[in-house]
């Protein structure tokens, strides 16, 4: 069992940065790949960057690449998103997500995530 806790959202301007971090504990965290999904009011959740057990691939969907950043440390258990050159529309609950002990290979559809945060909150003023 893996448990994570999302940390670092706020209200920040459009234009600002922000930078999520997700702790993760309960289990080998390095085995793990991860993801970062959100899910804005009224929509489905979407992944947002997904990045393997070492940090050597990473995936971004269309609307952040360029922006956002993941990035992992395996000796502090924590996977982070760097979010640069925010815009109203990545206003959204932010949701750390955990693959399967050995799954390690990184993965953009939800269903293929077996552990949930709880989300924090990222929102944009224009």
């Amino acid at each position: 069992q893996v448990q994570l806790v999302e940390s670092g959202g706020g209200l920040v301007q459009a234009g600002g940065s922000l930078r999520l971090s997700c702790a993760a504990s309960g289990h080998t965290f390095a085995s793990n790949a991860m993801g970062w999904f959100r899910q804005a009011p009224g929509k489905e959740r979407e992944i947002v960057a997904g990045i393997n057990w070492r940090g050597t691939d990473t995936r971004y969907s269309d609307p952040v690449k360029g922006r956002f950043t993941v990035s992992r440390d395996n000796a502090k258990n924590t996977v982070y998103l760097q979010m640069n050159s925010l815009k109203p529309e990545d206003t959204a609950v932010y949701y750390c997500a955990a693959r399967h002990f050995m799954n390690t290979a990184v993965a953009v559809r939800d269903s293929e995530y077996d552990y949930w945060g709880q989300g924090t909150q990222v929102t944009v003023s224009s």
